[in-house]
Parts: structure tokens; C-alpha cells; sequence
């Protein structure tokens, strides 16, 4: 069962930053599953760890051609990035605390950032890499 089916709207016309888009819905998707099961908090602690790993990988991926190209736009961009980490890090704390039922709350958030980080946000840096020939 999917929460979120990927579709062309979603790509960005970037192999790797596509796939790493990819990766995160698919394991938005994990995560609903085992919801769906009534197994989230047994998996609570590998989704933070690919959380955590994810967002190493596709914010310097983003970031670092941000920079090389000089994209505009590149300190906001930056923030929501940050913003993403800093509200990752206030959920492991709180499951930590033993907070067992915010995987609800995870979910909402991966899925309603995610979509509009992607058709919002990285739309906006899609001329400029284009312009020196990213795909």
C-alpha cells in the first residue's frame, strides 16, 4: 500500500536528485505501511536512521550544485533544509522520550514537506541547472 505514488510532476529532470526524491517516497511509503499494520514503532528506529542518512546525501547533493552554479536562491533554499533537519532531530527526541505514537506525526510531515519542497522549491533551481546541462 502507497501514501504517495510517484509521478512525472515530481521529477525535476535531475537522475540523481530524482533518485533521492524517489528514496524519500519510498520510505514515506515504509513507514505508512507498517502504520497500516500497526508495526510503526518497531521501525521507528531505522526510518530515523534513513531519515538521518537521506538527509546527509540529498541536502549536500542540492546544495553543493546550488553553490557551484551560484543559484540565487541558495540561502532559503539552505533554511529549509535546516528547517528539515532541526524538526527530524525534535522527533528522535521525542520517540526517544518515549513518545511511541508520533510515527502519525512523522508521516504528515515527511509527506506535506516533501511535496511541497519539491513542486515548490526545488522547481525554482530547475532553469539553472538545465542551463548548464544537468540531467
Amino acid at each position: 500500500m502507497e501514501l504517495i505514488s510517484w509521478k512525472e510532476s515530481l521529477n525535476v529532470g535531475i537522475k540523481d536528485i530524482d533518485g533521492q526524491h524517489r528514496r524519500l517516497v519510498a520510505l514515506i511509503n515504509k513507514l505508512f505501511e507498517a502504520m497500516s499494520q500497526g508495526k510503526s514503532k518497531e521501525i521507528m528506529h531505522s526510518v530515523f536512521s534513513e531519515l538521518s542518512n537521506y538527509v546527509i546525501t540529498h541536502f549536500a547533493t542540492e546544495e553543493k550544485l546550488m553553490k557551484k552554479y551560484k543559484y540565487s536562491d541558495y540561502d532559503q533554499h539552505k533554511q529549509e533544509h535546516k528547517f528539515f533537519i532541526d524538526k527530524l532531530n525534535e522527533f528522535k527526541i521525542k520517540f526517544s522520550n518515549g513518545n511511541l505514537s508520533i510515527s502519525l506525526e512523522v508521516l504528515n510531515f515527511l509527506k506535506d514537506w516533501l511535496l511541497k519542497h519539491i513542486i515548490g522549491t526545488d522547481r525554482k533551481y530547475i532553469p539553472l541547472f538545465k542551463e548548464h546541462n544537468l540531467n
